[in-house]
């Protein structure tokens, strides 16, 4: 294989003047500030973006306000899912355009964004174009006493939250923006969205997608910029109902603050986390490192559920290690354009210069790097996938976050050892157990503190099973039918007769 041309539509696309998607229409904005977006495979500016102001913001909540009260209202939920499948039909028929969109602006190598980007994007829509239909009430048997005859009965509604503010970090921009616009309007609501700065592109094109699959204005808005600016003035904004965020520990901490000080408005925050894979003695080692590439090192390490902290059986701990070099230093690391790729660039230099300093800071603490831990002398953010030997649980890389391609490594001797290292942090979204005892593995798997857990698997999702954290992980589920309950209010009915 070899890399791969632009299509002439993404160049096309990317040498726009791009704003903002406000009411169904492209728009540029009052201010004239903009930011670059940077291609990380090379470290050149490929588009530049209009930074938003009050003015769009303002303009973006009373459009999804007016659509959610009126035209949205109005829409029956089946024509609401038949929205969503022709958007789903719209995301295939431009999925080589999308992908590519996303590979150069995120370094996504390009078999992935086609796969989950655009692919799982599509099926995720059409999931929650089945649901639009069937977000209902119960009917309640009440006991009150008829003191004259009387009698009473009672129901439950679901009702749509309102306008819902959704915050998309830079590592699936287009998967996870759908699976928050796709909860949103098939529950009645509508959605105002602020990418991240990084990657806001490709959002702008699924916009313009959504009105060609019908999808009334102002029921979808995008507002760009930073989320210290843009995305607080969303947030604080009265007219916003709901704030769904993913992104890191820390933002989501101030997020969820904010919109709690701003009259109690509701929460979902994914949030990652520092997530644990545990294989047990009975696997083999070329199995075990079969799991530790799938955990840890799709792409660049750069998702939310990924594996950081491995825990190896001291028996097999060595041989791991080994096979595990051979694996990475055979990989190929090149353009995310190339049908060959299996390691491409980091996203962005901040997140770079992290990675990089986590490196060093493994060395400060006399960790072991058994493999890579350093830079590669090449245009643009790529570094090499790292194996690093921690020595307890308390190392800096066991308890911080990488989002990266660095596997920490810690053996342990038995099963209580393994459940108490893996259980040592204050984050809870992912884990994976390893195993061919299943039995042993039903055991375990209430022990262990994560809002999903794997068996023999890693970081694969499904849209009908619900995606969240524990602890300090976050709050709310993602999809499956747990997501009608964060973007709908539960109202009681009671009636005497």
């Amino acid at each position: 294989m070899s890399e791969i041309n632009l299509l002439e539509s993404v160049t096309a696309f990317l040498q726009r003047t791009h704003g903002h998607y406000i009411n169904g229409a492209s728009v540029f904005g009052q201010g004239n500030k903009t930011f670059s977006v940077v291609n990380p495979a090379s470290g050149e500016t490929i588009a530049t973006v209009n930074q938003g102001e009050e003015a769009e913001v303002n303009q973006a909540m009373q459009a999804a306000s007016e659509a959610f009260h009126g035209v949205w209202a109005q829409t029956s939920p089946l024509e609401r899912g038949n929205c969503l499948n022709r958007l789903a039909d719209l995301l295939q028929k431009n999925s080589e355009e999308l992908a590519q969109l996303e590979s150069v602006c995120s370094g996504k190598p390009i078999q992935l964004s086609r796969i989950l980007d655009v692919g799982a994007s599509a099926d995720y829509l059409r999931y929650f174009a089945g649901w639009s239909s069937k977000i209902s009430g119960e009917t309640l048997n009440v006991s009150l006493p008829s003191l004259k005859g009387e009698k009473y009965t009672a129901f439950t509604r679901r009702e749509p939250i309102g306008v819902v503010v959704g915050i998309i970090p830079w590592n699936f921009s287009i998967m996870i923006a759908i699976w928050k616009l796709g909860a949103a309007l098939a529950s009645g609501c509508t959605i105002v969205l602020k990418p991240s700065e990084y990657t806001p592109v490709t959002l702008l094109r699924v916009a313009e997608l959504a009105k060609e699959a019908g999808i009334p204005d102002g029921v979808i808005n995008i507002i760009n910029g930073s989320g210290r600016h843009v995305g607080s003035s969303l947030i604080h904004h009265p007219q916003c109902a709901k704030v769904t965020f993913t992104g890191s520990i820390p933002t989501g901490i101030s997020v969820g603050k904010s919109a709690l000080e701003q009259g109690l408005k509701r929460t979902t925050l994914e949030l990652g986390g520092k997530n644990a894979a545990a294989f047990l003695a009975d696997m083999s080692v070329e199995k075990i490192v079969d799991g530790i590439l799938e955990a840890g090192y799709v792409y660049q390490g750069q998702i939310c559920a990924a594996a950081e902290r491995f825990f190896i059986p001291s028996v097999h701990m060595e041989a791991v290690l080994q096979l595990l070099s051979e694996r990475l230093s055979a990989m190929k690391i090149g353009s995310p354009l190339d049908e060959s790729t299996e390691v491409g660039p980091l996203a962005n230099r901040e997140h770079y210069e992290k990675i990089l300093s986590l490196f060093d800071k493994a060395r400060q603490e006399d960790c072991e790097i058994v493999y890579g831990g350093y830079a590669l002398e090449r245009a643009g953010f790529f570094v090499a996938p790292t194996i690093v030997r921690a020595k307890s649980t308390e190392d800096a890389l066991m308890k911080e976050e990488t989002f990266g391609p660095i596997g920490t490594f810690l053996s342990y001797e038995d099963e209580e050892e393994l459940i108490a290292m893996m259980n040592a942090t204050p984050f809870g979204l992912s884990a994976s157990l390893w195993t061919n005892d299943l039995s042993k593995a039903m055991r375990m798997i209430p022990r262990i503190e994560a809002g999903i857990l794997w068996v023999n698997m890693h970081t694969f999702l499904d849209p009908a099973v619900p995606f969240g954290g524990m602890k300090s992980s976050g709050i709310g589920r993602e999809f499956g039918s747990a997501f009608i309950e964060h973007y709908t209010e539960l109202k009681s009915v009671m009636m005497r007769y």
